[in-house]
């Protein structure tokens, strides 16, 4: 016949200790989680839980730099967009000058030069449009490191013309997706027109033929004006297509991180009314295994000599 282990008092005092210890112990872990929100506060966590929390968290960097990407991207867009719309309505502003000009019957030389200043002044308007910037950089003048992209003085071009052959190093683009770049800059000559037939030879060859008084000339500046005035639309109609073009990135991006941002929470934090009851509960138990132990462990000698 086999006898039992002979059971000890160290040996009770032992397991007690252990059993009181890990009580202590899920009961810590579980303070953490309630201090600091999560449910993995270290690797061991859950070691599975923080690699797919970590590829959750460069998920998430990724969409917010391609938001932070496509709000630079509109703002560019829109300082050129608001420029453009202002030029076209100075370009309609100068048609009805020279149309007005070309009512040689009526108009003096006093009333012709007084349409010439008119003329010049706009022109002069238009150069300083052509020479907005954003965030310091001129809008119209490609990917030059120069403060403006026309001539104060002259109107001639003196940005970086863009070139469809070599698009990565003539333009400007922001990256708003995996793998989608689009442009937000706009040439000069690609809103306004070359130096030798655009939009600023144009209206200086009006206001030499307001002054001199050449209908025939005039007429022919007339058609060259709306040609420019249409090539101002089409770049608006450019510009708002990749402006919309953006802002349905941004929106993805925002959708993307809405969803990534969810399955994070799901897997990093805590269920706070559950967390609150295991807390609850662990406690309960501790104090019933406190309890426990005090009728487990018997008094010592020592206990009744005292």
């Amino acid at each position: 016949m086999i006898g039992g282990g002979r059971i000890t008092d160290g040996s009770i005092h032992t397991r007690v200790l252990a059993n009181l210890q890990r009580n202590l112990a899920k009961g810590a872990q579980i303070q953490d989680q309630l201090s600091s929100g999560k449910q993995l506060n270290r690797p061991s966590d859950s070691p599975a839980g923080t690699v797919a929390a970590l590829q959750l968290r460069a998920e998430t960097r990724t969409s917010e730099q391609y938001l932070r990407n496509a709000e630079d991207g509109m703002a560019w867009l829109g300082t050129v967009e608001d420029t453009l719309s202002s030029a076209s309505s100075l370009v309609n502003r100068a048609r009805d000058l020279t149309v007005q000009g070309l009512n040689s019957t009526t108009n003096g030389a006093i009333a012709n030069e007084a349409l010439a200043g008119e003329i010049d002044q706009i022109r002069d308007a238009l150069i300083t449009h052509a020479n907005s910037r954003y965030l310091d950089r001129p809008v119209f003048g490609g990917n030059t490191t120069l403060e403006g992209a026309y001539d104060r003085t002259t109107g001639a071009f003196t940005g970086n013309n863009y070139d469809p052959a070599d698009p990565v190093k003539t333009s400007v683009s922001r990256t708003v997706g995996s793998d989608v770049k689009v442009r937000v800059d706009l040439t000069g000559p690609e809103a306004f027109g070359d130096d030798a037939t655009g939009l600023f030879k144009v209206l200086g060859d009006i206001s030499a033929g307001l002054r001199s008084g050449d209908n025939t000339a005039l007429t022919a500046s007339l058609s060259q004006l709306d040609t420019s005035g249409n090539k101002l639309k089409s770049a608006i109609s450019e510009v708002g297509s990749r402006y919309n073009r953006i802002n349905q990135m941004k929106d993805s991006a925002q959708d993307r991180l809405l969803s990534v941002s969810a399955q994070l929470s799901d897997i990093e934090d805590i269920d706070l009314p559950k967390t609150i009851m295991e807390m609850q509960l662990q406690q309960t138990s501790y104090q019933a295994a406190l309890a426990a132990s005090a009728k487990v462990i018997q008094p010592s000698l020592i206990d009744f000599l005292r």
